[in-house]
C-alpha cells in the first residue's frame, strides 16, 4: 500500500533509528512472512515477467481476494519503496491489504472497510495512533518467521546465539525473522520481555484539586522574621542584642524555644536592669545557678513567666522573692522541685502578688493555699492547674480570697465537690471573667443552674472539659435559661397552694443583668453531651463565640453540627471525634464563618477536606487519608 509522504517524526530510540536505516519496517516483515507461507502451486512471475506485464494465472487457481499476489511490475508502478537490498533476497510481493480495483477505478465502501481491518491486524495500517516501529513488537510475540509460536515448554534454538532454550510465554521472535531469541539476547537488544505495559494513571478531577483546603498560605518572610531566624541560628555567637524592642526580643525567645536553644551562656542576652517583663518559653536548659542569675540581673521585674522550669528549686524561688521585690505576676510551668516550705516563704515575702499561676506542682498543699489567702490580699488571677493535692478542703481558703477575675482549677488530683463549688461561685461569680473547672466530678448541672446562672454576670470564658457529672439535658437547660431572670422564669412551677406566700414583688423589681454571650467555650470529652447541648450553646452565644471546642461529643447529629454556621465570629473550632461530621456540614460552616483560620477534625472519618469551596488560608488538622471511604 502507498504511504503518505510525511517527514514529521517524533523522538526515537537507538533501536528504532537502526531499524529505519537498515530498511526494516512492517511492510518488509509482512512481505517475507507472506512469501514463505504462500502455496507452492501458485505461478510466480519469471525473469521475463519483470516488465510491465504480469503472467496470467489459470482461472481455477486464482488466489482469493485477501491472498498475496505476485506482481512485481505492478508493484514497481504503484510505488517506489527504496528498499533495494530487501528485494534482492526475497521476491517482491504485493501487500496483503492491496485490493483489486473495479473497472471504474473506485473500490466499494465494504472493500475499504475490510482492507482497513486487515491492515490493522497485520500492523501495517498507518491510521493508527501508535508509532510504526512500535507496532512490530506486537507481531514479534507470536510470529517467528516459520509459522505460529511454539508451545510453552518446548525447546528452541536462539536465532542469535544459537543456544538451546525453553520457550515460555515471554519468548519473543527474532527481529529480523526467522526464529526466536532467548531471554539473554532479548535483554541484550534493549528490550525487557518481562515488563508489563504501563497502565495510564487516572487523571484527578480538577474540582477536587481546587477544593482542598488543608493547606497553609505561603508568604515571603519579612525582613524582621529573616533577621530573627538568623539570630536564633547563631545565638551563641551574638554578644549583645541591643535595643531591638520588647516585641522582637520576645520573638527571638520563641524561636529559641523550638530547638531548646536557650542556655545559661546566651540567656544573659535577654537580661537588663530596666526589664519589667520577661518570658522564656522553654527554660529546660537553665540550671539553678542560671535561674538565680536571672533574678539578680533583672531586679525590677514585675512579670515573670517561665515555661518548663523543671530545674527551679526551693532556694531559687526564695531568691526570686528577695531579688525581685516588685514582682506582681508569676507564672510557672512545671516547678516540680519546689517544696512546701519554699512556697510558704515566697508567698509571705511577696504580699503584692496579683497574678499567681502554677501548673504541675505536686507539693503545693492546703497549707500553701491558706498562706496564699492570708498573705496575698490583692490577688486577681489565680491558676492552680494540675495540682495533685487539691481536694474539697481548698474551698474555704479560696472563698477567703478577694473577688477574682480569673480562676483556673482544672485537672486536679482529687477535686472539689458540689458544695465547695457552690460556695466558690457565690463568692467570686459576680467578678469572674474566666472559669476553668475541667475534670471536677463535683461540678454538676445543679451548679450551672443555681450558682453560675444566678451569680455570673461578666463571664466570657468557660471551660468544662471532662466534667462527667454534666448531662445533656442539664447543659441545654442552663444555656436556654441563662438570659432569663430566675425569679420570673423558674419559681412559677414550684409554687404550691399550701406553701407560704412569696414576696415576688421585691424579687421582680430587682434589676436583672444577664450574662453576655460567651467568647470562649470548651466542652471537650464530655461524651454524655449531645445535640441538645450544642444547639443551646449556639443559640445563646453564636453572636460572639470566637473559640469553641466540642471534641469528643460523639453522638451529636449532623443537623446540630450544621448550626455552627451561625457562629460568624469563630476563629478556632475543634470538632474532633464528632462522628456525624462530614464535608457537607464543613462546607457550610467554612463558607459562613469567614474569620475561621484553624480547624481540628481528628477522628472525623467522613471528612475528606474536599468540596468546601474556599481558597483562603485555613489550617486544617486531622483529615484522614482514607476519609469518606
Amino acid at each position: 500500500m502507498s504511504r503518505r509522504g510525511n517527514n514529521v517524526r517524533g523522538p526515537t530510540s537507538a533501536l528504532t533509528e537502526f531499524l529505519r536505516e537498515s530498511g526494516i519496517n512492517p511492510a518488509t516483515i509482512a512481505r517475507r512472512v507472506a512469501t514463505q507461507n504462500q502455496p507452492r502451486n501458485i505461478a510466480v512471475a519469471g525473469p521475463s515477467a519483470s516488465g510491465n506485464n504480469v503472467e496470467d494465472v489459470p482461472e481455477g487457481e486464482q488466489p482469493e481476494e485477501g491472498a498475496p499476489r505476485a506482481s512485481s511490475g505492478r508493484r514497481g508502478r504503484g510505488r517506489n519503496t527504496g528498499y533495494a537490498s530487501d528485494e534482492l533476497d526475497e521476491p517482491a510481493e504485493e501487500s496483503p491489504v492491496k485490493k483489486r480495483k473495479t473497472t471504474n477505478g473506485r473500490a466499494t465502501a465494504a472493500a475499504k472497510a475490510k482492507a482497513k481491518k486487515k491492515a490493522k491486524d497485520d500492523g501495517d495500517y498507518e491510521g493508527t495512533s501508535e508509532d510504526e516501529y512500535r507496532a512490530i513488537s506486537k507481531n514479534l510475540w507470536s510470529v517467528g518467521g516459520n509459522g505460529p509460536k511454539p508451545p510453552a515448554g518446548s525447546f528452541e534454538t536462539c536465532a542469535r546465539c544459537e543456544k538451546q532454550f525453553t520457550v515460555t510465554k515471554y519468548t519473543m521472535a527474532a527481529n529480523p525473522p526467522p526464529g526466536y531469541l532467548c531471554h539473554h539476547c532479548v535483554k541484550a537488544s534493549g528490550t525487557d520481555p518481562f515488563k508489563k505495559p504501563a497502565v495510564p494513571r487516572k487523571r484527578a478531577n480538577v474540582t477536587e484539586k481546587r477544593d482542598i483546603v488543608s493547606f497553609q498560605e505561603r508568604r515571603f518572610p519579612s525582613l524582621v522574621a529573616m533577621c530573627i531566624e538568623l539570630i536564633s541560628r547563631y545565638i551563641d555567637d551574638v554578644e549583645a542584642l541591643g535595643d531591638i524592642g520588647a516585641v522582637n526580643m520576645d520573638e527571638i525567645a520563641k524561636a529559641l524555644s523550638k530547638n531548646r536553644g536557650l542556655t545559661p551562656q546566651n540567656a544573659h542576652l535577654f537580661y537588663d536592669v530596666l526589664n519589667k517583663k520577661l518570658r522564656f518559653y522553654d527554660a529546660t536548659n537553665l540550671t539553678p545557678d542560671a535561674l538565680t542569675t536571672l533574678a539578680s540581673l533583672n531586679p525590677n521585674l514585675t512579670h515573670l513567666h517561665l515555661d518548663y522550669c523543671g530545674r527551679l528549686t526551693s532556694p531559687v524561688l526564695l531568691a526570686f522573692s528577695t531579688s525581685m521585690p516588685q514582682l506582681t505576676s508569676l507564672t510557672l510551668l512545671g516547678p516540680f522541685l519546689v517544696r512546701t516550705e519554699a512556697w510558704i516563704g515566697f508567698l509571705k515575702a511577696v504580699p503584692g502578688l496579683r497574678v499567681f499561676k502554677i501548673t504541675q506542682s505536686p507539693r503545693f498543699d492546703l497549707e500553701c493555699m491558706q498562706t496564699l489567702a492570708d498573705s496575698c490580699k490583692h490577688i486577681e488571677e489565680l491558676s492552680l492547674r494540675e495540682i495533685g493535692l487539691m481536694d474539697n478542703e481548698f474551698a474555704d481558703p479560696l472563698c477567703s480570697l478577694p473577688p477574682l477575675r480569673v480562676l483556673d482549677l482544672g485537672f486536679p488530683g482529687i477535686g472539689i465537690d458540689e458544695d465547695g463549688w457552690m460556695k466558690i461561685i457565690e463568692k467570686h461569680g459576680s467578678t469572674l471573667e474566666t472559669l476553668d473547672a475541667s475534670k471536677h466530678e463535683g461540678f454538676t448541672d445543679h451548679i450551672l443552674q443555681e450558682s453560675v446562672r444566678e451569680h455570673a454576670r461578666v463571664l466570657s470564658e468557660l471551660k468544662l472539659d471532662e466534667c462527667f457529672s454534666l448531662t445533656d439535658e442539664g447543659v441545654a437547660q442552663f444555656f436556654d435559661n441563662w438570659s432569663h431572670p430566675i425569679a420570673l422564669k423558674d419559681n412559677d412551677h414550684d409554687m404550691d397552694v399550701d406553701s407560704e406566700p412569696m414576696d415576688v414583688s421585691l424579687m421582680s423589681l430587682e434589676p436583672f443583668t444577664p450574662n453576655p454571650p460567651l467568647r470562649v467555650l470548651s466542652l471537650a470529652r464530655n461524651q454524655v453531651l449531645s445535640s441538645a447541648a450544642l444547639v443551646a450553646v449556639i443559640t445563646h452565644s453564636a453572636q460572639s463565640l470566637t473559640w469553641l471546642s466540642v471534641n469528643g461529643l460523639r453522638s451529636v447529629s449532623s443537623e446540630a453540627l450544621a448550626q455552627l454556621k451561625r457562629a460568624k465570629e469563630l476563629c478556632y473550632l475543634d470538632v474532633g471525634w464528632c462522628r456525624e461530621l462530614d464535608d457537607f456540614v464543613m462546607k457550610d460552616v467554612v463558607a459562613s464563618c469567614t474569620k475561621l483560620n484553624e480547624i481540628k477534625v481528628w477522628g472525623c472519618s467522613r471528612v475528606r477536606g474536599v468540596g468546601w469551596g474556599v481558597k483562603r488560608a485555613i489550617k486544617v488538622h486531622g483529615i484522614e487519608p482514607s476519609g469518606g471511604m
